[in-house]
């Protein structure tokens, strides 16, 4: 499929990809394949900024809802998946759009999966129980002596991140980072890499009014909805256990807000600190989408 496209489009949370993404999808009349390891469950949509009803019937979107929370799954097999989906897809379409948030899936499609020696229960364990008690810095700072380089990296927002990394590190005595081989393979389309950027206050502004936003759409409804299985790793994400904890009375409604904006700030600082590093990526404004038509036409020329 060489002369097929896969056009990624990256960007922090709440800069406006899905939108993009969509506008985009229906000017060259073809279909999204989600990157967000979040929006992959079923069961969570609110809190998770899943497209609207009405924004799925703009553009197919797949692997959004393609999973439950009570199933594990990995990067790994989200790859299987995401290469399934797109392999069906280029029969139809020259040109694919993938967007989302979660670093490790879009690399994984760009670049190929290393794969991670498996981790006894226990190590897993221990490390979660650290988290529970004391919280996400212990596990940045034990990752900053463990593996800098992971940390530099990772979604540190992300605690699952954190604790499979540290898991990791304990039970082989190496860094998480060393078994990642960085080996790229080539994939049988072509990719193109756009990553969306804004100023930072504008985006940080767009972040907590968007928290607002998904409160008045029933957001602290869904998280009623899920209380009674809180201890699952799916649920271990920002928003959720913010609100777990204000419905276990541990925190009012004000703080639980200015909790999920403020983390929600700190996840999207992490994911541009994520995007620079990746070097090959042109950025554009999320308002500027003909200048992103013109470089898709342009690498469909070339």
């Amino acid at each position: 499929m060489p002369n097929k496209l896969l056009v990624v489009i990256g960007g922090p949370t709440g800069v406006g990809k899905t939108e993009v993404a969509i506008r985009l999808a229906m000017h060259y009349k073809t279909s999204i394949l989600s990157a967000d390891s979040r929006q992959v469950y079923n069961e969570l949509s609110i809190g998770v900024g899943k497209p609207t009803p009405a924004q799925l019937e703009m553009a197919p979107h797949y692997l959004i809802g393609h999973t439950s929370i009570f199933e594990h799954y990995s990067a790994g097999d989200y790859t299987r998946d995401a290469l399934v989906t797109l392999d069906r897809l280029f029969q139809t379409h020259e040109i694919v759009f993938m967007t989302g948030g979660t670093g490790l899936y879009i690399k994984a499609i760009m670049e190929g999966f290393d794969e991670i020696p498996d981790v006894p229960d226990e190590i897993n364990e221990h490390w979660t129980q650290i988290w529970k008690e004391q919280g996400t810095d212990v596990l940045t700072e034990a990752l900053k002596k463990a593996d800098p380089e992971y940390l530099d990296s990772v979604d540190a927002a992300n605690p699952m991140r954190l604790i499979r990394a540290l898991a990791v590190c304990d039970a082989t005595g190496k860094p998480y980072s060393s078994f990642r081989k960085g080996e790229k393979i080539i994939r049988p389309f072509q990719i193109l890499p756009i990553v969306l950027d804004l100023p930072r206050e504008v985006l940080y502004h767009r972040i907590d009014q968007r928290v607002l936003e998904m409160i008045d759409q029933g957001w602290i409804e869904e998280a009623k909805s899920l209380y009674p299985h809180r201890t699952l790793k799916a649920l271990q994400t920002v928003g959720y256990k913010e609100w777990f904890d204000f419905l276990d009375d541990k925190i009012t409604i004000e703080d639980a807000i200015s909790s999920i904006q403020q983390s929600t700030r700190r996840y999207a600082k992490r994911q541009l600190t994520w995007w620079r590093h990746q070097g090959e990526w042109r950025s554009f404004s999320p308002e500027d989408v003909s200048s992103i038509i013109n470089i898709i036409d342009q690498e469909r020329k070339a």
